[in-house]
């Protein structure tokens, strides 16, 4: 008989790794806001160029989270079998090629910040005040890199809060030295879009030190067991990029892809860079919220299939998207009905505040049926299917969203906001898909000798043979 699935388990065990989560997640969007709130007293311009900026960080961050994403696969699958000696060699893998990426686009920002802005806009302006902010945030790539695979780890093995408490502290140093730095206080002279860009690398050195600490003073001795980490061999890293090529792949792509949209975004007027720049931050805070169910799926359902519990995995796994997708709804809705609140307190007005306004209304439509394919897809990549969702996404985007986009904006000239709607086109129908491969149990793939035991049953009772 099909055993009774335990509701108040199993909210109990979301709840324990989803708010912690979402909470980190919310912080460093409320960082990000009042930076934009900050820096729009120097005017809009700023705010436009901070925002091309961040584009550039999320094509460096999407490299590192494919690496992530495949490294967190291992470490929450081993946890579940208490594998201490793979879950640390997999995590040392994993760090030592995020850590080439950080320091690849530190150089690359600090050294070559022109040819890096003229890749996203041609305004002469926006495009000076982002080089003034690359040139300083270069130094800080490494040691966000860093804090992020230290984070996907503790996550990863279910010591959420230390992330938790290190971005709080994070946060506060951000807000205070932007506050410090960006207009003058207390002595410092002001430093403009440097001093936020300052204070931006300044917060990623506390949070990464605060990480370190929580761990020691809480006796988790993994992330300095460095012998283990490092004693990976050729075998192991053909085994890592087996399983996290399509992971790596998926994220570059999308990368990539953000940054060709936003040299579509960033050719536009300067009303319409810097209202994008706010719906940037805005799918931030939806995202944060997003973030701690997408963690607890790939926590839970990970370490259940690595256990060898792979029913359990599959029920847990279909609860977790509807229980997500109530959650977005209720942000959506939010955001949705405060818009113009956020709009003013973000220095928007006049052209900027309408283009945003109309830009809202879309974003929260678009972001409700996208968190459901990324819970999903996340799912997926931590019970051992890295390749669904990647083929997916990146068939649509690319022979889909961006040529539709493209033709729009610069071929029959079609009014800014379709062209943005058209950037969410593509989610409803990969929605219906990610549904039927859910409810299919084919993503059910151990890597674990427990849970490969239990994959013949597991296949047989879903009519998988």
């Amino acid at each position: 008989m099909k055993k009774k699935f335990n509701w108040n388990d199993f909210l109990k065990r979301v709840m324990i790794i989803a708010i912690p989560v979402a909470l980190q997640q919310l912080l460093t969007t409320t960082g990000s806001m009042v930076d934009t709130m900050m820096l729009s007293a120097i005017g809009e311009n700023a705010v436009g160029a901070v925002g091309l900026c961040s584009s550039f960080s999320y094509l460096g961050v999407s490299s590192v989270y494919g690496f992530i994403g495949g490294g967190s696969l291992f470490i929450a699958q081993y946890w579940g079998a208490k594998d201490e000696d793979n879950m640390c060699r997999y995590y040392g893998i994993m760090l030592t090629l995020c850590m080439v990426i950080g320091v690849l686009f530190g150089l690359l920002a600090s050294l070559f910040p022109s040819a890096v802005m003229d890749i996203y806009t041609n305004k002469a302006v926006v495009k000076q005040n982002g080089m003034e902010y690359l040139k300083t945030m270069g130094i800080g790539y490494p040691f966000m890199v860093a804090t992020l695979c230290v984070s996907a780890f503790l996550r990863a093995t279910e010591r959420v809060k230390i992330p938790l408490f290190s971005s709080i502290a994070s946060v506060f140093v951000n807000i205070f030295l932007n506050w410090v730095l960006i207009t003058g206080r207390l002595g410092f002279p002001a430093l403009g879009i440097k001093g936020a860009a300052l204070a931006t690398v300044a917060a990623n050195i506390v949070n990464l030190a605060l990480c370190l600490v929580l761990a020691v003073c809480t006796r988790f001795p993994y992330l300095f067991r460095f012998r283990k980490m490092f004693a990976y061999r050729i075998f192991h890293i053909r085994i890592y990029f087996k399983k996290c090529f399509a992971i790596l792949l998926n994220e570059v792509a999308m990368g990539v892809s953000a940054t060709l949209i936003n040299m579509i975004y960033g050719r536009q007027a300067e009303a319409v860079i810097a209202a994008t720049a706010v719906c940037k931050v805005m799918d931030g805070f939806i995202i944060g919220f997003f973030s701690g169910f997408s963690t607890a799926a790939s926590i839970l359902v990970g370490k259940s299939v690595g256990a060898g519990e792979l029913e359990d995995a599959y029920e847990r796994a279909k609860r977790l998207v509807y229980l997500c997708g109530a959650c977005i709804l209720l942000v959506v809705t939010g955001v949705f009905l405060f818009r113009g609140r956020l709009l003013s307190l973000m220095g928007l007005s006049g052209e900027s505040y309408a283009i945003g306004s109309r830009m809202f209304i879309v974003l929260c439509v678009g972001s409700y049926i996208r968190m459901h394919n990324w819970v999903q897809n996340d799912t997926f990549r931590s019970a051992g299917e890295t390749a669904y969702g990647t083929i997916l996404e990146i068939s649509f985007m690319y022979l889909m969203v961006l040529p539709i986009m493209y033709l729009g904006a610069f071929v029959f000239h079609w009014p800014f906001l379709l062209v943005y709607a058209c950037s969410y086109i593509d989610d409803p129908i990969r929605l219906f898909l990610m549904q039927r491969r859910m409810y299919s149990g084919k993503w059910v793939k151990p890597v674990t000798p427990e849970g490969q035991r239990k994959l013949p049953e597991f296949r047989k009772n879903h009519g998988l043979e």
